[in-house]
């Protein structure tokens, strides 16, 4: 990567992670995939229940498969043949894990679900929520997250898991009520009452849709 992109990066992470500071969120700035993993397996002690959301991010630096290997109880609804069980044992969980559609500049993260179950752990249940965050998701402002959340991140999922909607054909938002939408619920957390609940780890690459 480019060193002019690199320190821009580093920069703008500091000034998101004073923003999450702010909101009672602890930010944490990870040079690569490498420094990422490292830095989630250290916030996540041993033994802990782990589950997550759709969260392509923290597959991408390798914590999914660390912690299926390692000594931690990891909640894989893959592996459930009653998908709903599987989902209801995030809110129960020690962390859940997920990256977010997009986030601002002052630290304000922005989501899109169509089951809910990912916003809805997000919001509430866990013991604490990690976000794995590439710096490609970091936008100026709350209206700049909802429209990369809306005509990036929810085009590019909806492709991904063969739906029929009409961002998945034509690759922009359409405010549709299709009955394939993934945009059924808009979870904008800007604070956390409670003070370490939530962490975010600002990967220094481009990760996730």
């Amino acid at each position: 990567m480019n060193e002019n992109i690199i320190k821009r990066n580093e920069l703008l992470a500091q000034k998101v992670i004073k923003g999450l500071e702010s909101r009672n969120m602890t930010g944490f700035y990870a040079e690569s995939k490498e420094v990422a993993l490292a830095k989630a397996l250290e916030l996540i002690p041993e033994g802990s229940s782990v589950t997550m959301g759709g969260a392509m991010s923290a597959h991408e630096i390798g914590l999914v498969d660390a912690l299926k290997d390692g000594n931690y109880n990891f909640i894989d609804r893959d592996a459930y043949e009653d998908k709903r069980a599987a989902m209801l044992m995030a809110y129960d969980a020690d962390f859940f894990l997920s990256s977010a559609n997009a986030m601002t500049e002052d630290g304000i993260i922005v989501n899109i679900d169509g089951n809910s179950n990912r916003v809805s752990a997000i919001a509430q249940g866990p013991k604490k929520v990690l976000f794995i965050v590439g710096m490609n998701k970091i936008c100026n402002d709350v209206d700049g997250a909802m429209k990369r959340a809306r005509n990036v991140a929810a085009p590019i999922n909806a492709q991904r898991f063969g739906l029929s909607t009409p961002c998945a054909k034509t690759g922009a938002c359409m405010n549709c009520k299709s009955p394939d939408t993934i945009c059924c619920q808009f979870l904008i957390t800007r604070f956390s009452r409670h003070k370490d609940r939530i962490f975010v780890i600002l990967v220094n690459d481009s990760l996730g849709f």
